[in-house]
């Protein structure tokens, strides 16, 4: 029986708490009422991409002009599956792998083409030397933009070598990267969004409401976007094309006091760069203008630096909260280069909370086997110890017949704690490999690589205040709710 709660006023919190899906998650703690501006990417923050329609598009683009570069035509057709990829992964360029690192460095899965290596392999290849994530070796797969270039990858790879080609791992990534970037200069994958924009868009109802909520609240609001102007335009029109006329917005621009386009992310955080004014959003670079003093509403501005938006924002750093995608372009970045407040929006938060809820019992049950496992080991070990210590005992002076029966009690119970341990072990990695199936077919889950926090994990925990699955989950607080974070524990802290 649940006992009920001691106090009315918590009851009455605990009844109106968001459901799993929609609450916001606290790493540091954070007081809505002292943000006085709320600043939002576009792509992959306010406007969500079907993302299995936009890997096809961007597959589809780049391998056309992987074979226009030389590749055989049979790239055109190979077999890929847009499900493959997780954010958090690494690119070995070297030796053509893709890997999941725990927060340690160490290498918990790892595939060449679409060939889970072995334990082994992994050894070899990642745990005989140090390995450095940050050299120019390794590539991180930080955002969901980013899937597509894995899933192209790892199925050339695939493809190639089983017809016998030679492949340069190395210049094969570069090739890949460079045709999706062109493939977005050049309008293949951009027209083809905006002509079809339902395709590929998914339209949140509830955002409108959220944003005049902290309008309403006397909150200011922007956008920072690596997007250009003419595509911002577009998209944010189709955002907000149902949402105008019940709260008296004529059009998007009155959610927002604020609008930067073109502001190259991470750069925009590291260097210095003068804000420019746009008269037009099909204007081109050359015609925009050098702007200075405050921004205005009906303008749009592109380019600059975190600086040159701070002058234009006139209040304290620590007073913006910053809403993105990019775990490195919008969150790390910012983090390391100012005192903005960031919230990361993580769309595989569904996924992940579901698959949580169905594997509760299971992963109850991989904690269990651990703490098993390690009694397990403690009395083996003190097992282990006696029979040694009779073995030297008895070569060194001989041993009377009970002192030898001892010995062969000891080592009769080595054997049977060998026996369960071996035991303890094949259940642990059989329901192991099963709990992680259930997250993602290849990865697992995306915050957690076996029982560590991932590299990825590790990463959204160190550096964004807050994560959700979307934007409109804002709604669910009070634009003053102090968002407060757990207590933090030590392993020596949950000994007892």
């Amino acid at each position: 029986m649940q006992l009920p709660l001691p106090l009315p006023e918590l009851a009455q919190i605990a009844s109106t708490l968001p459901g799993p899906e929609d609450r916001i998650y606290v790493n540091r703690s954070l007081r809505l009422d002292q943000v006085q501006w709320v600043g939002f990417d576009m792509d992959y923050t306010l406007a969500i991409y079907h993302q299995d329609q936009m890997d096809r598009l961007s597959i589809e683009a780049t391998c056309k002009k992987l074979c226009e570069r030389g590749y055989p035509e049979t790239l055109v057709g190979m077999h890929y599956r847009t499900d493959f990829p997780i954010r958090g992964l690494l690119v070995d360029r070297k030796l053509g792998n893709v890997i999941k690192m725990d927060r340690f460095k160490y290498v918990k899965r790892a595939y060449h083409g679409m060939r889970e290596l072995s334990r082994e392999e992994r050894r070899q290849a990642y745990h005989t030397r140090r390995l450095r994530p940050a050299s120019g070796r390794y590539h991180w797969v930080d955002s969901l933009y980013a899937l597509s270039e894995v899933t192209v990858y790892s199925a050339a790879i695939e493809a190639l070598e089983a017809t016998g080609e030679h492949v340069d791992p190395e210049q094969l990534f570069t090739d890949v990267r460079e045709c999706i970037d062109l493939s977005h200069r050049d309008g293949s994958i951009l027209n083809a969004i905006t002509s079809d924009l339902e395709r590929f868009v998914f339209r949140d109802p509830a955002l409108g409401q959220t944003l005049h909520q902290l309008r309403s609240a006397g909150k200011k609001l922007f956008v920072l976007t690596n997007s250009y102007p003419e595509y911002t335009e577009r998209m944010m029109e189709y955002l907000f094309a149902d949402q105008l006329g019940g709260r008296n917005y004529r059009s998007w621009r009155g959610y927002f006091d604020l609008v930067v386009t073109a502001a190259a992310k991470p750069s925009f955080f590291a260097h210095e760069g003068p804000m420019m004014r746009v008269a037009k959003p099909t204007d081109l670079p050359d015609a925009w203008t050098p702007h200075t003093g405050p921004g205005n509403r009906e303008h749009t501005y592109a380019a600059g630096s975190v600086h040159a938006l701070q002058e234009m924002l006139g209040c304290s750093p620590d007073e913006v909260l910053y809403v993105g995608d990019h775990i490195y372009g919008d969150v790390l970045r910012a983090k390391k280069s100012s005192a903005w407040r960031t919230m990361l929006i993580l769309q595989e938060m569904d996924v992940e909370l579901q698959a949580n809820s169905e594997l509760e019992h299971s992963i109850a049950r991989l904690d269990g086997l651990l703490e098993i496992r390690n009694q397990l080991l403690d009395d083996l070990r003190e097992h282990q110890a006696v029979v040694r210590q009779l073995q030297r005992r008895k070569e060194a002076e001989g041993l009377p017949a009970a002192f030898e029966a001892e010995r062969v009690r000891h080592r009769r119970a080595v054997d049977r704690l060998r026996q369960r341990l071996k035991a303890i072990e094949h259940e642990y990695d059989e329901l192991e490999a099963g709990v992680d199936h259930r997250f993602h077919p290849f990865w697992g889950s995306l915050f957690k690589a076996g029982p560590e926090t991932s590299a990825f994990g590790n990463q959204v925990e160190g550096y964004a205040e807050l994560y959700t699955a979307r934007v409109s989950n804002l709604r669910f607080y009070s634009p003053s709710h102090y968002f407060h974070s757990p207590r933090d524990r030590m392993p020596h802290e949950l000994t007892f």
